[in-house]
Parts: structure tokens; C-alpha cells; sequence
């Protein structure tokens, strides 16, 4: 039998125009799975790659219906299919997990986003947020709010809600080199300093300090 996921993928490539093998887009689903899971904040919505591994996993699991029964590849292949299926659901959750957790600031966020730059939020991530908000907001309101003084009646569910905290350190690993990072000092005795963050090392940080790295793919959080 043929790699069940090459064979997938070929189909889809046809009319794609950027051609990505199956192992390109294995690593950038598992890239998005670990800087979601270790970020603080809601990293920005990997829908293409998300439908597009789904696809793939239709048409995997199609291909496996015609492997006769007992050839060790069609268990190889399923374990594959297995292991994605538990990194694609894993990414999905974590990021529900901070869209409940720190729903009032996201909707903010994507509401003021400029028109042109990338969503933070898929349509169905969008609609979900909207709902557990008002949601939230019923249920305070017929459990709490309503039995309170007039004047203590409303809540703002963005003072209310507390923000992810960006200043939290965590562990990345670097795939291009980069120059002069401004690292904050820990103490008042301290004073900013840069490093230079060589390609293939490991380091610990803040956070706030290489947010846009990670946002742009030049480190990865491990």
C-alpha cells in the first residue's frame, strides 16, 4: 500500500496553489499545537491549516478502507492517523480553553483588530466567544446582579475578567538567528541588556519580550 497520507495529500495539492507535503503541514499543525499550548495569550487562528489536515484525515481513513485485513502497514497508518487526530484535538482545546478563560479581552482584541491583519479568532471560535459571553452575562444577572442595588447592577466583564499574563516565562527554542533582543530586567538593580538568540538554542524568557518572534515563526515554544 502507498503512504495512505501522500496519497491524500496528492489529491488536495492538484488545486492548491501553494504545494505543501504532507510532512510540511504535519509540522506547521504541530508548531501551532505547542505555541498555543504554552503561550499565555490566544495565539492568531490556524484555520487553513486546520481544514486542510482534516481533509487529509478523510481522505487517510478513506484509503485505509481498502487495506485488507492483517497488513501491518494499515496499523502503522492508523497510529498516524491516531497521532494527528490527538495533536489536532489537542490544539482545538487549548484554544478553547483561553477563549473561556479570557473571553471579554479576545472579543475586544478582535474587535478593534485593523481591517487587513490576520484574525485572531475562526467564524466558529468567533460565534462560541460571543455566546459564552452573553451567556456569562445572563447568568450573572438572573443569579447575582438582579437581586443587588440598582447601582450595582451591571458588571464590566473586561475589569471583571482577568487579563492573560503576558510577563510569564517560557521555554523556546530558536529556528532563525536573531540580533539584539532587549531582555527587562528582574530587579531594580538591574539594568536592559541585549542578546543575540542563535539558531537551534534553547532559552527561557518572558513572554511579552518574544511575542512577535513566535508570532512570526522565528522561535518556537517548547
Amino acid at each position: 500500500m502507498a503512504d495512505a497520507f501522500s496519497e491524500a495529500s496528492d489529491r488536495s495539492e492538484d488545486d492548491s496553489q501553494d504545494v505543501m507535503t504532507p510532512a510540511e503541514l504535519i509540522a506547521k499543525l504541530e508548531q501551532a499545537w505547542l505555541n498555543e499550548k504554552f503561550s499565555p495569550e490566544l495565539m492568531e487562528s490556524k484555520s487553513e491549516i486546520v481544514e486542510c489536515v482534516m481533509e487529509q484525515l478523510t481522505h487517510m481513513e478513506g484509503n485505509l478502507q481498502r487495506v485488507r485485513k492483517g497488513d501491518i502497514k494499515a496499523s502503522i497508518h492508523r497510529m498516524e492517523i491516531d497521532r494527528i487526530r490527538f495533536v489536532l484535538s489537542s490544539y482545538l482545546r487549548s484554544r478553547l480553553r483561553k477563549i473561556e478563560k479570557y473571553f471579554p479581552h479576545i472579543l475586544e482584541k478582535e474587535k478593534s483588530r485593523a481591517e487587513g491583519d490576520p484574525s485572531f479568532l475562526s467564524p466558529e471560535e468567533f460565534a462560541f466567544a460571543k455566546e459564552y459571553l452573553a451567556n456569562t452575562e445572563s447568568y450573572l444577572k438572573t443569579v447575582a446582579l438582579r437581586h443587588m442595588p440598582p447601582n450595582l447592577q451591571t458588571v464590566d466583564m473586561l475589569k471583571a475578567v482577568p487579563k492573560p499574563c503576558l510577563d510569564s516565562f517560557v521555554f523556546l527554542r530558536v529556528h532563525e538567528r536573531q540580533e539584539n533582543i532587549l531582555v527587562e530586567p528582574e530587579t531594580d538593580e538591574q539594568r536592559e541588556y541585549a542578546i543575540d538568540l542563535e539558531e537551534g538554542s534553547q532559552h527561557l524568557m518572558r513572554y511579552s519580550t518574544i511575542a512577535p518572534l513566535v508570532a512570526s515563526g522565528a522561535v518556537q515554544l517548547i
